[in-house]
């Protein structure tokens, strides 16, 4: 099986998912390490509590992403561990260069709308503002722009009359459990391809 690496910020609930579906046999992979970029990150200590490599880096003095210097740290580290795909999941860091020329189209993401609709933060409020009737999340290939490479994968979820944030994106949360796995699996398989922006199966 090929190894996997998780980058997160935060809570880490993709992250638990993940490590569930490999436990269980449902993801095909192996997670060798989980990296964040703040040492008091959940996602660290779910990681520890499952025996899987807990890793802080200092991600240096930007806020949202990482000079070349700190980002080639995460470069060798990743590279020290096989690393044969990177998931991001709620890091909250945009990945520049050093990352993306190092393992080019080996980085992925889940976001939690439907793609190209509402990249970036705060979507679940600007999609009940907007008043569309679906939502859902999205697991895209990583490139130069935000949230902006081929998707892979996609889920809907439907807006109800009396959604609010916090309980549109619990639905959507059980959507992203779902797909992220279904997402890596067809990308470790290696039976896909890319036509311009459309990820096509090919097994």
């Amino acid at each position: 099986m090929k190894n996997i690496a998780v980058l997160a910020s935060g809570r880490g609930t993709n992250l638990q998912a993940i490590i569930e579906n490999t436990e269980n046999g449902t993801l095909k992979a192996n997670l060798v390490c989980v990296i964040s970029d703040r040492e008091d990150a959940k996602a660290l200590e779910r990681a520890r509590q499952h025996n899987v490599k807990a890793i802080y880096l200092d991600p240096g003095p930007k806020k949202t992403w990482l000079i070349p210097e700190i980002e080639e740290k995460y470069v060798q580290t990743l590279k020290d561990h096989n690393v044969d795909l990177i998931c991001l999941a709620g890091f909250m860091r945009i990945i520049k260069k050093p990352l993306l020329d190092a393992f080019a189209g080996k980085i992925i993401n889940i976001h939690p709308s439907l793609l190209p609709s509402f990249p970036g933060l705060d979507v679940q409020k600007k999609a009940i503002d907007w008043g569309v009737k679906f939502s859902g999340c999205t697991v895209h290939f990583v490139d130069d722009t935000v949230d902006g490479g081929p998707i892979i994968v996609q889920a809907a979820v439907p807006i109800l009359d009396d959604d609010t944030p916090e309980k549109l994106a619990e639905r959507i949360l059980k959507e992203e459990w779902r797909i992220y796995t279904e997402a890596i699996n067809l990308v470790l398989s290696g039976k896909y391809r890319i036509e311009g922006r459309r990820v096509i199966k090919t097994g």
